[in-house]
């Protein structure tokens, strides 16, 4: 059962999650590489009405939103699992997602990475700096918590990569290669040294960003 093709911009980290996803389990697929001047074309909109990426079809059944596109797959295709045994392993998964996904993306990463990376490189846009400095204490408190979340273990949830830590990692890799990323995870060596065990995986070293982003940041 595959027949996939997966819908996004190259340099997403939401992309880029469901790639990684789809390479721990060793899964074909056929990427469908968009460029912003795709987003909210009828084309577009068809496959996801919001306008966002990524996207996901499977035969004939669609699928949008990283997360459940991510748990999709990790079901279908259960080996190895992403997704954790017991029932605190699971709730401490899903409390980092939920942590990406209501504080740390959107008030850090992505106000800080469309300032310094996206708007001056792919769209010619002057970084607005208070922007930046607005969004760094959201950062920093963010950032102190997965640091403590982590603790001593291997990654979020144990000796194994789940599925939060391949969210997390897609963001903090692009993040990283501005200032303020270097600066947050220096502040953090636990998190510092999970971020390096999860870049060396394969999964991440086949889905790296376009060079223009890493030379952008």
């Amino acid at each position: 059962m595959s027949g996939i093709t997966v819908h996004g911009i190259p340099g997403s980290p939401f992309l880029r999650s469901v790639e990684i996803t789809l390479k721990e389990k060793d899964v074909p697929y056929h990427l469908r590489a968009m460029s912003p001047a795709d987003m909210k074309t009828p084309e577009h909109l068809e496959l996801h009405p919001f306008g966002r990426i990524p996207m996901f079809e499977q035969d004939d059944f669609r699928l949008y939103e990283t997360q459940a596109i991510m748990r999709y797959v990790d079901e279908c295709f259960p080996h190895p699992p992403l997704t954790p045994g017991t029932p605190r392993q699971r709730a401490r998964m899903n409390q980092v997602i939920g942590i990406i996904e209501w504080y740390f993306f959107p008030k850090a990463s992505a106000p800080i990475g469309f300032n310094r990376i996206i708007g001056p490189r792919l769209l010619g846009l002057p970084a607005d700096e208070a922007v930046i400095a607005e969004a760094m204490p959201m950062a920093r408190t963010c950032v102190a918590e997965f640091e403590r979340l982590l603790g001593d273990q291997a990654y979020f949830t144990g000796n194994g990569v789940s599925l939060a830590d391949i969210i997390l990692a897609a963001q903090l890799d692009l993040l990283g290669d501005c200032a303020e990323g270097r600066e947050l995870i220096d502040t953090a060596p636990k998190l510092g040294a999970w971020l390096d065990r999860m870049l060396a995986r394969p999964s991440f070293a086949a889905t790296q960003p376009p060079e223009v982003l890493r030379e952008a940041a």
